[in-house]
């Protein structure tokens, strides 16, 4: 028996920084990620079933997956052990679920295996875990910051229930810095540090909903005035606040959902909104160049010809973000962003040229009428491609009452919006001149 150990020990837990100290050591410790733990929610119900199975934990660092698998093998009184996908093999994993079968067999107690990262896993990796899981020998928890349904085999999301975490509110990361404060075991309970309000308050809301940024950001505060005024104000504060990282991840959720919300706020009219957003992808490292086509897009989308000159505008800001680098070219799509937020709207080139290509798909193909074929070649006229066609600049109008499909069919729907209320009242006319123009036709709608 080794008489130094307590020591050894207590010494090795004042040398682990504070964020690994005031790990929740109860469920009734744990912070946030009431909608799937608080009383009545699924994943209580399960543990106070002692019901669990196979479970991936999604969502962004910091906001407790691996802090409460640990505390679920601790309250199901299983045995807990942890790989981490970025640095596992295949001959890892196979020695895990070995040892857990064996465990199983001989004890009849059963290992919850939690895998960090579990989507940097390959897909072979993660087909070796299915029998297990499928048997029930180990009962899986996988934790991933990837949109499991993207990032995981199916046949393992379907084996598992899947818990998405939230990012920690500003009262919850509060709470848990005012009792690391006053832990005198885990904490700084014993050190007479004075925190002001406001430091606390910046720290918290500076954390973007991060446990483990906040209590860094404290220990580093709180370290930094120990051997003097033990006093932290809001400058000790931001000084020990570190830069803010906007997270990015070029294949992750939250390049698509920004992504997403940048153009379904200009789509809304809400430049302020889209502006947020633009800076959002700006500061995190977007390429300029992806949110230059999004606006190019949108332009035609959700603009139309509502305002024709908003896809100018937006063709223009991508030619600027191929010559002019950031930070100038924030101001160029950002000249864009507004003027289309605040264009008037309309969708309908969008669903003509789907409601088109729907026919296209389903129906037969229409042939070319002959008097619209290609004319000009020799020997088209004995076919008799080209005879009949009327061309509308010789008409005074710069229209012909003239069949140009063979059949009647409506895909463009202008809007009562914008320049586009112009063209429907043009369009309604065109297309009731050419109807009047139809034999047998009695020029009526029906």
């Amino acid at each position: 028996m080794n008489l130094f150990a307590a020591e050894e020990s207590r010494n090795r837990d004042q040398a682990r920084p504070l964020a690994a100290r005031m790990r929740p050591q109860s469920l009734e410790e744990f912070t946030g990620q009431s909608h799937i733990l608080g009383a009545g929610k699924l994943l209580r119900r399960m543990l106070d079933a002692d019901k669990i199975g196979s479970m991936i934990f999604y969502g962004p660092p910091g906001v407790g997956k691996t802090s409460l698998a640990e505390l679920i093998a601790k309250h199901t009184r299983r045995r807990f052990r942890k790989l981490n996908a970025t640095m596992a093999g295949v001959k890892d994993v196979r020695e895990l679920l070995a040892e857990a079968d064996k465990r199983l067999s001989t004890q009849g107690v059963q290992t919850v295996v939690f895998i960090d990262e579990l989507h940097r896993f390959s897909r072979s990796q993660q087909d070796i875990l299915l029998p297990d899981v499928e048997a029930g020998t180990i009962s899986l928890i996988g934790a991933t910051t990837a949109n499991p349904f993207f990032s995981l085999v199916a046949p393992l999301i379907s084996r598992s229930q899947i818990f998405e975490f939230q990012e920690l509110t500003t009262d919850d990361i509060t709470g848990l810095l005012r009792r690391a404060l006053t832990d005198p075991e885990r904490g700084f309970g014993q050190h007479g540090v004075e925190v002001d309000a406001d430091a606390l308050a910046m720290i918290a809301e500076l954390s973007d909903g991060d446990a483990r940024r906040s209590l860094t950001s404290l220990e580093i505060a709180v370290l930094s005035v120990a051997d003097s005024s033990r006093h932290v104000d809001v400058e000790v504060a931001r000084e020990s606040l570190q830069k803010r990282v906007v997270r990015f991840d070029p294949g992750g959720d939250d390049h698509y959902d920004v992504a997403s919300a940048f153009i379904k706020s200009i789509r809304g009219s809400d430049p302020d909104a889209a502006l947020y957003w633009l800076a959002r992808m700006l500061e995190s490292g977007e390429d300029p160049r992806f949110i230059a086509r999004r606006l190019v897009i949108s332009a035609s989308e959700d603009i139309g010809n509502a305002d024709p000159q908003g896809l100018l505008i937006a063709t223009a800001a991508f030619q600027a973000t191929e010559t002019i680098g950031m930070p100038e070219v924030r101001i160029n799509l950002a000249q864009a962003t507004t003027y289309l937020a605040c264009a008037p709207k309309s969708n309908a080139s969008y669903t003509a040229i789907d409601a088109a290509l729907q026919d296209i798909r389903t129906q037969s193909v229409l042939p070319v009428p002959m008097h619209l074929r290609d004319g000009h070649y020799k020997g088209a006229e004995r076919l008799g491609h080209g005879k009949g066609y009327l061309y509308a600049h010789n008409d005074e109008r710069g229209f012909v009452e003239q069949d140009y499909l063979g059949v009647e069919k409506q895909y463009y729907h202008p809007v009562n919006r914008g320049r586009e209320s112009e063209f429907q009242v043009w369009v309604d006319q065109l297309r009731q001149s050419r109807r009047d123009a139809t034999p047998g036709n009695s020029g009526s709608d029906d």
